[in-house]
């Protein structure tokens, strides 16, 4: 399976100490240089920047510019852009974007998309992780911005609400 994430998925589940789920579901993930720049460059010495930065299986592709990656990085920002177009370049079968617009423009061009929640709840139905709602506590301190009603939601997908 051909993966490409954005920056989000990347430094929030390093936060939390699941970067690895993503390992253990894709051989490899693929990430334009705005999101390494984003994850491991901006993130210096945090530990989920270096987490990032020493998985061998999360590779760095060039975006080459176009006329699409200039309307996209307009209403975007430069990460989000480059990782829906580099999906679109490399057929991804999967784009892993949490910022709901983001989200949006991935659906108008047909590309499947999860987000970190959608990993979680993922590694939660398979057995991976023991509780959802820990993982969804931590990550409320992380930055990670989530709704009252989409942390109940996701909560009530897994049967621990």
């Amino acid at each position: 399976m051909l993966v490409v994430s954005n920056s989000s998925p990347l430094i929030h589940l390093g936060k939390i100490g699941l970067l690895d789920l993503l390992a253990e579901r894709f051989d490899q993930v693929l990430v334009p240089k705005a999101v390494w720049q984003e994850a491991v460059e901006e993130g210096g010495d945090e530990p989920d920047a270096k987490a990032i930065a020493t998985a061998s299986w999360i590779k760095v592709q060039e975006v080459p510019f176009s006329p699409l990656l200039t309307t996209l990085s307009a209403l975007l920002d430069k990460g989000e852009a480059e990782a829906i177009v580099l999906a679109m370049e490399v057929r991804a079968d999967l784009i892993l974007l949490d910022e709901s617009d983001a989200r949006r423009i991935a659906e108008l061009y047909g590309l499947r998309k999860t987000g970190l929640l959608g990993v979680l709840i993922e590694a939660k139905r398979e057995g991976r992780i023991q509780s959802l709602k820990v993982y969804l506590d931590q990550l409320c301190t992380t930055g990670f911005h989530l709704s009252e009603q989409i942390y109940n939601e996701a909560l009530e997908a897994v049967n621990e609400k």
